[in-house]
């Protein structure tokens, strides 16, 4: 590269007459001649860069040993002693049979309810008026005067001590049921004294009486009296 400029340099010198004009276009020249070293010299520097790629990347070759070239062991085989074959007996177990008797499935009737009976007017039938029935009649209780009354006890006869002070006396009438045995069985007053006090006394008094019993045909009756008692003062 020196000896290029030290050529361009002297061929320019060599030309007389040429010094003052032909400077410019020596400066170019010796300028495109430097860019075309420039430009080599890297040229190279990438061939160098490239060929150590290149290298670095060589495809590495790998060969496969197929199988049969290799030496396959040899194995030893000894033979066993053969066993006498046993026979094992099946086992049998009983199973139970177990019988499986479905439900009796009962099918469902469905039955439609009846329809409704038309409605009838009711029709009322006239009630029968049916007359009372009258209990039958009893005997009618048969009346004894009172002169033929006889008595069994006779009714005792007590006038009220505040009678007595008072001077209450008089006659009172009593009616009188007497029963088959002779006994008073209803006493009622019939007609009064004039004095209620001698008139309740009068009942009380009746109640003591017993009288004879009175047949009909042989049979005993219920008869009635109007027995009088009378209380008088004794002066």
């Amino acid at each position: 590269m020196s000896q290029t400029l030290a050529l361009s340099a002297n061929f320019g010198a060599a030309i007389p007459g040429t010094a003052p004009y032909a400077e410019a276009p020596r400066r170019r020249l010796a300028l495109g001649v430097l860019a075309l070293h420039l430009l080599f010299l890297w040229g190279l520097l990438q061939h160098e860069l490239v060929s150590q790629v290149v290298q670095k990347a060589k495809p590495i070759v790998v060969s496969l040993i197929a199988d049969s070239e290799l030496p396959k062991p040899q194995v030893a085989v000894v033979a066993q002693p053969q066993l006498p074959q046993m026979q094992i007996p099946a086992l049998i177990v009983p199973v139970p049979e177990v019988q499986i008797t479905a439900p009796a499935v009962t099918p469902q009737v469905t039955v439609a309810p009846p329809p409704p009976a038309p409605v009838q007017p009711q029709v009322t039938a006239p009630t029968a008026v049916t007359a009372p029935t009258q209990p039958p009649a009893l005997p009618a209780i048969k009346t004894i005067p009172a002169g033929a009354v006889r008595y069994l006890n006779e009714p005792r006869l007590l006038v009220p001590t505040l009678s007595r002070r008072l001077g209450e006396q008089g006659i009172v009438y009593l009616r009188v049921i007497i029963d088959v045995n002779g006994r008073p069985r209803e006493i009622s007053l019939k007609k009064s004294s004039g004095f209620d006090r001698l008139d309740q006394q009068a009942l009380q008094d009746m109640r003591s009486a017993r009288f004879v019993p009175q047949t009909e045909n042989g049979q005993p009756i219920e008869w009635e009296v109007v027995a009088p008692l009378s209380y008088e003062l004794v002066r």
